[in-house]
């Protein structure tokens, strides 16, 4: 009964907090050419909109772009960083820890005014390896989270198997740690994905006109205009979360079958 409450209390607290998301699916599909209910029908006018419009889906295509390269940076960096930190184990690796998740800790405005004074420094401003840039450093430390989680359960003397056997360094990761640590890198890539492709606070800062993504696109539609084509769009970004989400999850469940199938005699 207690289990049943438990189960039941998460479950309301999920739906809370996903109640604003799902008013923006209702007001999609709404006939009119403002925000409201669909009361006398629906029409599917605003994906049209969104989907043949050449300024969103310009943003959508810039948003995928962006997202897709942090990923694979976020990833590149964050893994190496983990399995460096995860072979140092000492005070002096916990600090660099600290200092390498710092950006989950410091608000988005503070990173973004930080950012702007020193893009505008180099040149970085208003472009697209300045947006990847600033992404990549807010995505890296959910991919260091989640590789150091999965390198805990990795038994170190493998390492040093692997290296007294003739291996050489990158041997060892590419060949030892980094089939092991797998389900982590690949949680960590939704995430870095997942956080690029949400980013607003950061994007308003460093970037003008030259990249216009499309967290970028909805709040400018909201301040010159309420189109419902912004309910569309957020529905769009909560359906592509849900579905990485989901993957995720159910590549998680999978994982401990194979393994078991892996040791059954």
């Amino acid at each position: 009964m207690r289990w049943s409450f438990l189960v039941a209390l998460c479950w309301a607290v999920l739906l809370f907090l996903m109640l604003p998301t799902l008013v923006a699916m209702p007001l999609s599909v709404t006939p009119n050419r403002y925000l409201s209910l669909p009361t006398d029908g629906i029409s599917f006018q605003h994906y049209e909109t969104l989907f043949g419009d050449e300024q969103w889906r310009s943003a959508m295509l810039q948003s995928l772009g962006i997202g897709l390269a942090v990923t694979a940076l976020s990833v590149a960096l964050g893994t190496l960083a983990a399995i460096g930190l995860w072979r140092l184990s000492s005070a002096l690796g916990e600090f660099a820890r600290m200092l390498a998740l710092a950006p989950l800790i410091v608000p988005p405005v503070v990173s973004a005014l930080a950012f702007y004074r020193f893009f505008a420094g180099i040149g970085l401003l208003d472009s697209f390896a300045g947006v990847i840039l600033a992404h990549t450093l807010l995505a890296a430390p959910y991919v260091l989270v989640t590789v150091s989680a999965a390198l805990a359960s990795v038994d170190p003397r493998q390492d040093q198997a692997s290296r007294s056997l003739g291996a050489s360094q990158s041997q060892t990761i590419r060949w030892v740690i980094l089939p092991q640590i797998l389900p982590g890198i690949l949680a960590g890539g939704v995430f870095a994905f997942l956080t690029s492709w949400d980013e607003i606070v950061v994007t308003l800062f460093i970037a003008a006109r030259a990249v216009y993504t499309l967290p970028r696109k909805m709040w400018d539609g909201i301040n010159e205009r309420v189109d419902p084509t912004i309910a569309a769009a957020a529905t769009v970004l909560f359906a592509v979360t849900l579905l990485l989400v989901i993957l995720q999850i159910l590549r998680a469940g999978r994982e401990p079958a194979a393994t078991d199938r892996e040791v059954a005699p």
